[in-house]
């Protein structure tokens, strides 16, 4: 580490840097397990509609408002999915199952990645902060510099 730096410049760089990446990862590391989690709920519900409700079930949808209508599915061989930006496509459901299996490949990858990067940001944090300790108790009482 170069001399010329100083213990609150590396303050500065650590808390106006360093921490806010992290802070980012973490966001894009809860939305990635959010995504996750979602598409683990439809595949549940994809299941057990093909185990227990091939003749159809009754639900109730919200039609806006909270305003909610009792609706009948008579037909459960097919299934909108959200294929992103909103887009929705029509998959029968062992498609459906196909491609929530992808995304799910998909996204536990990107979590991992996201993962370990932030695992490095906080190793160069811990090595930052050891800098700035090492640098206060080598510096003389009084001097800030």
């Amino acid at each position: 580490m170069p001399e010329s730096i100083s213990a609150e410049k590396l303050e500065t760089f650590v808390n106006d840097y360093l921490k806010e990446d992290l802070k980012d990862l973490e966001h894009q590391l809860n939305l990635r397990n959010g995504e996750i989690m979602e598409f683990v709920q439809l595949k549940n519900m994809i299941e057990s509609i093909k185990e227990h409700l091939q003749d159809g079930f009754k639900t109730q949808m919200n039609i806006g408002g909270n305003f909610f209508m009792q609706a009948k599915v008579p037909k459960t061989d097919k299934i909108l999915v959200n294929i992103g930006k909103n887009v929705y496509m029509d998959f029968t459901l062992d498609e459906a199952l196909t491609f929530i299996d992808f995304q799910l490949r998909v996204l536990n990858k990107e979590a991992d990645v996201i993962r370990e990067e932030s695992i490095r940001k906080r190793a160069d944090i811990k090595l930052a902060l050891m800098c700035i300790g090492t640098k206060k108790q080598m510096l003389p009482a009084g001097d800030t510099s």
